[in-house]
């Protein structure tokens, strides 16, 4: 069933990519006639998603092509082009609580904190300043939401694993929508709390599994939650990805939902996570990481399609909070002639268990006979790509940190165009 729907996806997201080549080459890098910042903002981060990942992703493209190279995801095609450097207070290599601070909050802080400083002082988000601006705020992912990125958006903890403290921090936060894979620590980490969910209807949240129930409560709702239909009553796994289920909803899904239910009445911001990258990264699972870069790129297309009715007042941005798993297009073969090609059809030639997945030792071996490298099952300290387009684009450009993401976003007023 998952190769289905992985081969299904890859042709859906092959004729968006064909059909928006033609567009995104006119896409403006911004535009000014209006001064001030972007009234539609988009942050997209695909979590572990380093520059190879992004190759690697654009490379099994291009060979489904009937090519050696030249095909692009959505997001590569825009027009400018930066990178970040990654590390946090305390280490050169990151984790994903202090980068999503970083991004958030535009300062540094030490892994495993959230949105409070290295003293445990508590941090504002871009998404709190917003809202005082007058922006809707939208914050969804593929991973639950009160995991690491999407929490850093909304939450405050000394401790990244302090899930059912972050998300009671959803209601009083006042942002309109969440989308993600449940929660974790669904009942508090002895397993004895109110529900999670309990206690957030109880503070005028609506908790939906389903469209059909996110169809029944958005015209009266002041805060949502959409949750994927199989995290009901359950507690959502922290670093496991399992096959989804034929109703799951998509990255793109949820986004939509998410531009539906703010409208564009209001200025909105949003942050959409692609966070099982990072989670197949960290298995070095290379064609499930793969499909989800597409599912993040598919997301990006449903932005795109919003920028195209509103170019004078959007900017969409695509990152990644660090990389993970040290990926590369060749593997211990170097410069032989194994080494001068990366065979994808190991991968296409080889079924998953029955559980759709491969055994670590299968996947390995796979990794080895398709040439593909991967260095670490941990996180990696180089810098990030930035992608961006749209009004206020340019200032994305060259390197930066990624604690300057955040102030570039709302320091517009105060830049040159």
């Amino acid at each position: 069933m998952e190769r289905n729907r992985h081969t299904l996806r890859l042709a859906c997201i092959t004729v968006l990519i064909s059909a928006l080549m033609l567009s995104l080459n006119g896409c403006s890098t911004e535009k000014t006639e209006n001064g001030g910042k972007a009234r539609y903002i988009f942050l997209f981060i695909g979590d572990g998603m380093g520059a190879s990942h992004v190759a690697a992703a654009e490379s099994y493209l291009s060979y489904k092509a009937g090519k050696i190279g030249g095909e692009q995801l959505t997001f590569t095609q825009f027009p400018v082009l930066g990178m970040a450097t990654t590390y946090s207070a305390n280490r050169q290599i990151t984790c994903s609580s202090a980068a999503g601070t970083a991004i958030s909050c535009g300062e540094k802080t030490k892994n495993g904190y959230l949105c409070v400083d290295p003293e445990g002082n508590r941090l504002e988000s871009i998404t709190y300043k917003l809202k005082r601006e007058g922006y809707k705020i939208g914050i969804m992912s593929t991973v639950p939401v009160n995991h690491a990125t999407p929490a850093a958006f909304y939450g405050h903890n000394k401790s990244r694993y302090a899930f059912y403290e972050i998300a009671r921090e959803i209601p009083q936060s006042g942002f309109d929508f969440f989308a993600g894979d449940g929660f974790i620590d669904y009942f508090g980490k002895d397993g004895n709390e109110e529900p999670i969910t309990e206690y957030l209807e109880r503070n005028g949240v609506k908790i939906c599994f389903s469209e059909r129930q996110y169809e029944e409560v958005k015209d009266t709702a002041r805060q949502i939650v959409l949750c994927q239909p199989g995290s009901e009553g359950s507690n959502a796994e922290d670093y496991v990805v399992e096959d989804g289920a034929a109703e799951d909803l998509s990255l793109g899904e949820m986004l939509s939902d998410c531009i539906d239910f703010l409208g564009d009445e209001e200025p909105f911001f949003i942050m959409c996570e692609g966070g099982e990258i990072d989670w197949d990264a960290h298995d070095n699972v290379t064609m499930t990481m793969i499909n989800d870069i597409f599912e993040l790129d598919s997301a990006v297309d449903v932005a795109y399609e919003f920028y195209k009715e509103h170019p004078d007042e959007t900017l969409i941005i695509v990152t990644a909070d660090h990389e993970t798993g040290g990926i590369a297009l060749g593997g211990p073969g170097g410069t032989s002639k194994k080494g001068n090609a990366i065979y994808w059809e190991v991968y296409e030639n080889n079924e998953p268990g029955e559980d759709g997945s491969f055994s670590a030792e299968k996947n390995s071996e796979l990794n080895r006979e398709a040439n593909i490298g991967w260095t670490t099952t941990g996180h990696a300290g180089g810098p990030v790509p930035v992608y961006a387009a749209g009004k206020g684009a340019t200032r994305f450009s060259g390197r930066m940190d990624n604690t300057d993401i955040p102030l570039r976003i709302m320091n517009v007023k105060q830049m040159p165009d």
